[in-house]
């Protein structure tokens, strides 16, 4: 029988955050399906939940995980450890002083112009706001869009700069694994001619 995580959900949030692997390698390892874990990484399920890193848990060791992001066809293994696991603790909601909720509407702003890889998600996490919030914003149909000026939220304490780094960096995973995934070489009977791709000209 085949051995998981005790908190597949939250081990596969960790993995999507600090590692290079792929959704498939995490939903394997996992027991989940590859589209949940993806739903994991876009924020759009269980966004309360607290990543448990398994090799803190004893599931799996720093060499594992490098061997596996190395060769995306690799599986995780699982290690064997009778040691009892430690409790996640809940992170409970973010609380905005009212002075600085006024402000969101331009961290937002912020956040949308110099990083654009971020979704919308991610925005509202960072901020403490909401999805259509930062919709309306990005799409320029937020009421008050015309007197919006692009405001740091780490400058005013919305988060700190190790959240907004590691934001911003599980968007960049997230957008190596989409172009790699556009990469797939195509069907036999999409590329059934005789010519190379590429011809050289000249």
């Amino acid at each position: 029988m085949a051995a998981y995580p005790l908190m597949p959900k939250a081990t596969a949030a960790w993995l999507v955050d600090n590692t290079a692997l792929t959704f498939d390698q995490i939903a394997e390892f996992c027991n989940l399906h590859p589209l949940e874990v993806q739903a994991l990484a876009d924020g759009e399920v269980n966004t309360g939940i607290m990543g448990t890193s398994p090799i803190l848990c004893g599931e799996l060791t720093a060499e594992e995980i490098a061997r596996c992001e190395k060769n995306t066809n690799a599986r995780l293994k699982m290690l064997k450890n009778d040691l009892p696991k430690p409790r996640a603790r809940s992170k409970g909601p973010r609380y905005t002083p009212v002075t600085k909720r006024a402000e969101k509407p331009n961290a937002i702003l912020f956040l949308i112009k110099k990083y654009p890889e971020l979704v919308d998600v991610q925005v509202a996490r960072l901020v403490g706001s909401t999805k259509p919030t930062v919709d309306a914003i990005r799409n320029k149909t937020h009421p008050g869009i015309s007197s919006l000026k692009p405001v740091d939220p780490v400058s005013i304490g919305l988060c700190t700069g190790d959240e907004l780094d590691k934001a911003v960096k599980k968007a960049q995973r997230r957008t190596d694994r989409l172009a790699k995934a556009a990469e797939t070489p195509l069907a036999p009977e999409q590329n059934n001619n005789d010519t190379p791709p590429h011809s050289a000209s000249g």
